[in-house]
């Protein structure tokens, strides 16, 4: 009797943490607390004239920002990230992250600078970011992009090394778009087809509208997500070091100021024991 309660008990001890890790993988950690940049680095590249050229190829640096290009302000009385994008960086992530699903709130301000100015207000989210700053046009690390530009958020680009397998379909004016059932293809800065990918539909809200941003990783598959609708699946996640092809599955997680103005709120991410089957359709 005295075994059988034993073996009861500890069944119910071992349901019971299961339970509890089961929900702890479920919980979302804030990556921004909603008063300040505390977790994350801020990096501007060489600074740049009214047009946008570089005045120098010395970058203004890691967690100096002059300008004020990276600031919190209060809106709608909530506290947001404001990112004027008169100079080219981003904030980063001082954690690297693998297999998470990321999630963020993003909407764009008036203020377009240098290259950008009026023209399509960019940012981007890059993801797996690793090694030195300012490897991509002396303003941001290899990594993915999750491209963030007016008309074309959840476009894919490679930075800085960065290579992403998707199936795409070739259009007529040479670029290519993502499509589930199309031949899968290599996006890279030396590939015969380049590093950008175009992403399937549309699911941006009007500017000046919140939009919601989900980025799914899990192992080298990644999934873009924009307003709940896939814009594309991306396979084989590498970097391209020294001539060798290798993984690229874990690194910091970085915003980019690119000419424009846009604010962000709610950065939140969670492990990820593996994507949506939904979304991989």
């Amino acid at each position: 009797m005295k075994y059988l309660f034993a073996c009861c008990l500890f069944l119910a001890l071992s349901l019971l943490n299961t339970h509890r890790l089961s929900a702890q993988r479920n919980e979302w950690t804030t990556l921004f607390n909603g008063k300040n940049l505390s977790g994350w680095d801020t990096y501007l590249g060489p600074p740049l004239d009214s047009s946008g050229k570089k005045i120098s190829d010395i970058p203004v640096g890691l967690n100096h920002d002059p300008k004020k290009v990276f600031t919190i302000i209060e809106q709608d009385g909530e506290k947001i990230i404001r990112i004027s994008g008169e100079a080219w960086g981003g904030i980063a992530t001082k954690k690297e992250f693998s297999n998470f699903h990321l999630q963020l709130m993003f909407k764009w301000g008036t203020l377009t600078w240098g290259q950008k100015k009026k023209k399509k207000k960019d940012s981007g989210l890059l993801y797996f970011a690793t090694g030195p700053d300012g490897a991509d046009y002396g303003a941001w690390m290899r990594s993915q992009e999750f491209q963030i530009e007016e008309g074309n958020c959840g476009d894919y680009w490679g930075v800085a090394g960065g290579m992403q397998d998707i199936a795409v379909v070739k259009k007529s004016d040479s670029t290519y778009v993502y499509d589930a059932s199309g031949t899968l293809n290599t996006f890279s800065a030396t590939s015969k087809i380049g590093r950008h990918c175009i992403k399937q539909g549309d699911a941006e809200n009007a500017s000046g509208q919140w939009n919601t941003l989900d980025l799914y990783c899990k192992g080298d598959t990644s999934v873009h997500v924009i307003n709940g609708k896939v814009m594309m699946v991306l396979y084989h996640s590498s970097q391209l070091e020294n001539g060798q092809v290798l993984p690229l599955v874990k690194g910091k997680i970085q915003i980019q100021s690119e000419g424009a103005e846009i604010y962000y709120k709610q950065i939140m991410v969670k492990p990820l024991d593996a994507i949506p089957v939904a979304l991989l359709k």
